[in-house]
């Protein structure tokens, strides 16, 4: 998996969609893909009423940064696996994702989250042939990063 490995835009399209409007949750959120790599990938939320979680202060609500940073993981896995199995066609990668789920999440909070929107991004540590590690992070308007997220994945 080198770092000039690109998708093909028919790969990336359909990927987006998977994530963005067939993995129901994630359009509940708002997420919405920036950029797929094979080594890094992100998205950004929108600050909207129904995430806040302290409505005194405005404030974004915790569930929605680790469920997040737990899908932005998991899309990492995917871009990883699909630049792994890139001699396969796009649908038979796809169809890889079926048995992806997140098996162990971990999130530290470092700082509340207000802006009018968010960004987060995760890599893949370690892809192996049934589990995959990740590492995300999720950053304000300003870039500064509110939280961090460790993931482990089952790949099959």
């Amino acid at each position: 998996m080198g770092a000039d490995t690109a998708f093909e835009p028919e790969f990336i399209a359909r990927l987006k969609l998977l994530f963005e409007e067939r993995i129901v949750f994630n359009r509940v959120l708002g997420l919405k893909i920036e950029s797929i790599e094979p080594q890094l990938v992100r998205a950004r939320i929108e600050m909207r009423p129904e995430l806040v979680g302290h409505f005194a202060h405005q404030r974004l609500h915790g569930g929605v940064i680790s469920a997040t940073l737990d899908a932005m993981g998991g899309l990492a896995v995917m871009a990883a696996i699909g630049a792994r199995h890139l001699d396969e066609p796009v649908e038979q990668r796809l169809h890889r994702f079926a048995k992806l789920g997140t098996i162990d999440l971990r999130i530290d909070y470092l700082r509340p989250g207000h802006g009018p929107h968010f960004t987060a991004q995760a890599e893949v540590l370690r892809l192996g042939s049934r589990v995959a590690s990740t590492r995300m992070e999720f950053h304000d308007a300003e870039g500064q990063r509110l939280s961090t997220g460790a993931g482990v994945y089952i790949v099959s």
